[in-house]
């Protein structure tokens, strides 16, 4: 496949230097995108980047993912209104122990001249002091040059330190050592990256005489315009533990058509042909969310395997079937705690339950859930809360025969408000 049109037709590319649909036909060609671990997890934002490089593997290139050790360390400026929390090595170092195997679920080690590789920057500058980064990198990028770039001109009015002007400095630097080490010649990344990655290309221009080429694609965001992968919650977490695979797969069943139609491109590698006869299906009964489906089954069985997409599966029909008050109980503790993972937990005594409690005593006095006898009561009699998936009524009276997985009753207000009392 050629790489530039495949990148084409799934809407990947908001820039490229010229040339590089010529040197891309040359042969195996290798090509790298940064991460910086500057958390425990990648998120859904980071998927993009990282789809670039299946694609680019996929298309007969070598991928390359560099984490960033160093410049982790220092901070990019770009897209950033104000200086980053500086993290220490030690919390770089488990940061990149955790990202790296996120990383190895997306490419193949085992293509021979097209086998991937993960490489860490801190590996060529732990050993590089001060004085020699500056003569011998340093002066080839003019102060004129390096303060011409978007990353930096944004920041001058809120200001911007001499350690996070040096970030690309330090980016045009690793493609450079990539280029000499490595023979890579292509750096792909967001859109917001052009400027440290056009340094780079300058860097090996000046110190070498050879080329460098880059892509970017567009900074995606959602059709209403708000960022891409956020929620009222947060990030949407590759990590299980900071997101579950419920609500990762929940998120891609809930976007927009025109989201969806998008992103179908963009995170599966799905053949043209394949999108549009899934795009045919949907679009005769979009209410059935066909393309939502696709979506979210492709994504959650990569990121977090078949078996947990069947799980994800599983709940959600328990969950939003006509009775789910008769089969809520099928739900596994494993499940529960998944699915509700950082809502409120309130806890009570099994004793304060055991010969029945009234809701109102239960969701004020007992446990905490609710600040006023007198607003659990409106709620009541509006039919607006629920205990295990039952409406309450004021006479309704729970007991431990209520308890889900003999342990936990789930609250509910209104349509999407959960909380859980924990009963021990």
């Amino acid at each position: 496949m050629d790489f530039i049109k495949e990148m084409e037709w799934r809407g990947m590319i908001h820039d490229s230097t010229p040339g590089l649909s010529d040197v891309l036909k040359e042969g195996v060609t290798s090509g790298y995108v940064g991460f910086d671990p500057t958390a425990t997890s990648l998120h859904i934002g980071n998927l993009v980047p990282i789809m670039l490089l299946v694609h680019y593997q996929r298309c007969g290139h070598k991928p390359i993912a560099l984490i960033g050790g160093a410049t982790g360390l220092i901070g990019d400026p770009s897209g950033k209104s104000s200086e980053r929390n500086l993290l220490n090595i030690e919390e770089i170092n488990y940061n990149i122990s955790l990202i790296k195997p996120q990383l190895e679920l997306f490419l193949d080690f085992d293509l021979g001249l097209q086998s991937a590789e993960i490489v860490n920057n801190m590996e060529w500058f732990k050993s590089m002091n001060m004085i020699s980064f500056f003569r011998d990198v340093g002066k080839h990028l003019t102060l004129n040059y390096m303060m011409a770039k978007d990353s930096v001109q944004n920041r001058l009015e809120t200001g911007i330190s001499f350690t996070e002007f040096s970030y690309q400095l330090i980016q045009a630097y690793d493609f450079y050592f990539l280029n000499k080490s490595k023979q890579c010649k292509v750096q792909i990344g967001g859109s917001d990256q052009w400027g440290n990655i056009t340094a780079g290309i300058e860097l090996i221009k000046k110190i070498s005489s050879d080329k460098g080429y880059a892509l970017t694609t567009p900074l995606i965001t959602k059709s209403d315009g708000s960022k891409f992968g956020k929620t009222e919650e947060g990030n949407i977490w590759l990590d299980a533990k900071r997101t579950s695979p419920y609500k990762f797969y929940q998120y891609w069943l809930n976007i927009s058509d025109k989201d969806a139609e998008k992103c179908i491109k963009i995170f599966t590698i799905l053949n043209q042909k394949e999108i549009e006869n899934i795009l045919t299906t949907h679009k005769k009964e979009p209410h059935l969310r066909f393309l939502q489906k696709e979506l979210a089954k492709k994504i959650t069985c990569r990121v977090h395997s078949e078996e947990a997409y069947n799980q994800s599966i599983r709940v959600s029909d328990i969950l939003f079937s006509k009775n789910t008050s008769d089969r809520i109980n099928e739900i596994t503790e494993e499940e529960f705690l998944m699915v509700f993972e950082g809502v409120d937990q309130y806890k009570v005594s099994k004793s304060s339950i055991h010969e029945g409690v009234n809701p109102l005593i239960l969701l004020t006095d007992l446990s905490g859930a609710f600040n006023s006898k007198g607003e659990v009561r409106r709620l009541i009699q509006s039919n607006a809360i629920s205990i295990n998936k039952v409406k309450l009524k004021l006479d309704s009276v729970i007991t431990g025969d209520s308890l889900l997985n003999n342990k936990y009753l789930l609250v509910q207000k209104g349509k999407k408000h959960y909380s859980i009392i924990c009963v021990e």
